[in-house]
């Protein structure tokens, strides 16, 4: 999409990369723009099944926005309402998973945890720094770190604004996997190649449930799920999932 952003798209899956590796894929409001329409791109999509978002480079998958160019927004409230690449990532309708090659730090870290699955390499390292220059994350950090690592965890990621590495990243759950750096990629496609086999309208409506899970009361939440299953088992795919299990096949689903 542009020389900061690399998109490509192999069969049913798509990878979003953040390519500024000399900056630390430090996120730049153009490329902040690039995102959002590689988002869009994916969710118009009707064969793109799954997403995958890395970084470019052996260091970093993205440390964040690009401190340069913060004081380029006129005032505070357009700051606010800047274009602004974790939103982006959180409005994917489609299955992501982040594959952290390197440090996530502030909005690279929030970029991770707005993925749906998240693996790392053994050299990654997670950080919200921004403490420590006087503000604190504004996409999703506290809300998205509490319900990943629990509330005294996230507390002493927000308030020391120090770094975790991998394997403490993995007991706490930030992360699902850690992989040797060598592996990450072809890890990474693994589990989107998995994902997009499955029925996609399923794969996309999980993501809904899964969303409503930790934002809804248990029993609006149990409700909700059950309304979604309704809307799921309604649809040719469920149709043509059923047949192949009775036939005794591999089921080829459609999105419809």
């Amino acid at each position: 999409m542009t020389d900061t952003l690399l998109f490509a798209v192999d069969g049913a899956v798509a990878t979003i990369t953040l390519n500024r590796p000399e900056k630390l894929n430090a996120a730049t409001p153009a490329m902040s723009k690039a995102i959002v329409a590689a988002v869009e791109e994916c969710n118009r999509s009707t064969t793109i099944r799954c997403v995958i978002i890395t970084g470019a480079g052996p260091k970093a998958f993205c440390a964040g926005s690009d401190i340069a160019t913060l004081d380029s927004y006129a005032t505070a409230w357009d700051f606010r309402n800047r274009d602004d690449y974790c939103d982006a990532i959180h409005a994917l309708s489609k299955p992501s998973i982040a594959a952290v090659n390197g440090y996530a730090l502030g909005g690279g870290l929030e970029t991770a945890l707005s993925c749906d699955i998240r693996i790392a390499s053994d050299t990654a390292k997670f950080a919200a720094p921004e403490i420590k220059l006087g503000w604190i994350g504004g996409g999703g950090m506290a809300a998205m770190l509490a319900h990943s690592i629990g509330m005294s965890n996230a507390a002493l990621m927000v308030m020391t604004g120090d770094a975790i590495d991998a394997q403490t990243a993995l007991h706490w759950g930030l992360v699902s996997e850690v992989v040797a750096a060598d592996g990450l990629m072809e890890r990474a496609r693994a589990i989107a190649t998995a994902i997009a086999s499955r029925a996609p309208i399923a794969a996309e409506t999980a993501k809904l449930n899964l969303r409503a899970a930790v934002s809804m009361p248990l029993d609006k939440a149990m409700e909700y799920e059950r309304d979604l299953q309704a809307i799921c088992f309604a649809t040719e795919d469920a149709r043509e999932g059923r047949a192949a299990f009775a036939e005794k096949r591999a089921p080829v689903f459609r999105r419809r």
